[in-house]
């Protein structure tokens, strides 16, 4: 790695960040782009024609979640590090993507040097966490009861409350993710209990208070 440069995929919708973080990589001397992507799918594609040490991924892409790409790439690439870059609080997605498999979580309002200071963590091998999430970390540890209610969800659960959360039907969710109806009910059940919750219209109204959906 110390004579090669990092090569980073970059996942976001939006050409104008994508552009603006490809100046700020290719500016630095031990860092390249390899590839880019708008979609989920447009990245998935991709990851089988390049080859990556790092994705920066955001969370909100138009076709699919990042937290369905993060579990494709944990499954089909086991060694790439994936660095979820998001505009999404930390204190709220943190916890959840790195339990899915991210290897750290940056704020799309971190500064440059603290996001190449990540970059190159995960490049390594390594796990980026920032100041807040760490204390999140701590805090569950600790079992601290402030921490955030939907932490307790695995990353299936909390990957389907934010599809529900969303308003998409069970049975769509069941296309998407390749499950049974049947299944993502049981998953639906299960969210409700361990968040003591009714219905769909409060996972919708903790989600918007919590920062979870846009």
């Amino acid at each position: 790695m110390s004579t090669q440069r990092i090569r980073i995929m970059i996942v976001d919708d939006h050409q104008v960040v994508r552009a603006g973080l490809k100046a700020l990589i290719e500016g630095q001397q031990d860092l390249t782009v390899a590839g880019e992507a708008a979609t989920g799918r447009e990245a998935i594609e991709q990851l089988r024609q390049i080859e990556a040490d790092v994705l920066l991924l955001d969370l909100s892409l138009p076709d699919m979640s990042g937290l369905e790409v993060l579990r494709h790439v944990r499954v089909h690439y086991e060694s790439l590090g994936v660095l979820i870059l998001s505009g999404f609080p930390e204190a709220q997605y943190g916890l959840n993507v790195l339990r899915g498999g991210a290897s750290g979580f940056v704020g799309k309002g971190t500064d440059d040097s603290e996001l190449f200071r990540a970059v190159r963590t995960v490049a390594r091998g390594g796990r980026y966490v920032g100041p807040e999430l760490a204390d999140l970390l701590v805090a569950g540890v600790r079992g601290d009861p402030n921490a955030p209610q939907h932490s307790i969800l695995s990353e299936r659960e909390f990957q389907i409350f934010c599809r529900l959360a969303k308003g998409e039907a069970v049975s769509d969710i069941a296309k998407q993710l390749y499950l049974s109806v049947k299944t993502v009910s049981t998953y639906r059940s299960r969210i409700l209990e361990k968040m003591s919750m009714k219905s769909n219209a409060d996972m919708t109204s903790y989600a918007i208070r919590n920062d979870l959906v846009q």
